[in-house]
């Protein structure tokens, strides 16, 4: 049990090294050789966790799922018992919260590569799919309170999903401190909440 927790601590801290150096100097020049060296330790032993790069990444994409649940799962948010719970809930996941998570420039450099790593393709839609179902689950624990009464939650994430996932992609490209900026998330956040039905039910 203690060799398996230590070797569950050491493939962590792999990721965690091969994660900050990918920050530094972008995902595609980062190696297993760059690895051991940040570590102090030899490639063989970075191999012996992951014996490819390939399955580096993977562990990567793993590990930025985790964080970004970390914030989507957040205990600030509590349940969706009250509509300023879900509304807050819904604008947070149209901000650059997630930065705290993940970078910008490893998470699009880890997306690319559903283009040309059939593995890496199926462990990255596994990732979003677990993204949309925390969302789902949200909506449907608002509509299980009374707050909301759409009737195709699972429509009406889809839909959510896309509009967080696309303007977080376009906002990229702005500084958030313009006023172009602000004003495109608050449409989008403004539009994304005007899907949900807060009326107090059938009469």
């Amino acid at each position: 049990m203690g060799r398996k927790s230590l070797s569950s601590k050491r493939r962590r801290e792999i990721i965690q090294s091969f994660y900050r150096i990918a920050k530094k100097i972008g995902l595609e020049n980062t190696s297993i050789a760059k690895v051991a060296e940040d570590m102090q330790i030899s490639n063989g032993l970075v191999m012996h966790y992951f014996k490819t790069r390939d399955e580096l990444l993977i562990g990567l994409n793993e590990y930025i799922l985790e964080r970004h649940l970390n914030m989507v799962n957040s205990i600030e948010y509590g349940m969706m018992d009250n509509k300023e719970s879900l509304v807050n809930f819904i604008t947070d996941l149209f901000s650059r919260k997630w930065n705290k998570y993940f970078d910008d420039g490893v998470f699009y450099s880890c997306y690319a590569l559903i283009y040309r790593k059939k593995d890496f393709n199926t462990s990255f839609r596994n990732y979003l799919e677990k993204l949309h179902q925390v969302l789902q689950e949200k909506l449907l624990e608002a509509k299980s309170c009374g707050v909301i009464f759409n009737s195709n939650i699972s429509e009406i994430t889809e839909i959510i999903f896309a509009l967080i996932d696309g303007s977080y992609y376009y906002l990229g490209m702005f500084n958030q401190k313009e006023i172009n900026y602000r004003e495109k998330e608050e449409l989008y956040i403004i539009y994304a909440i005007k899907l949900l039905d807060f009326s107090s039910g059938p009469s």
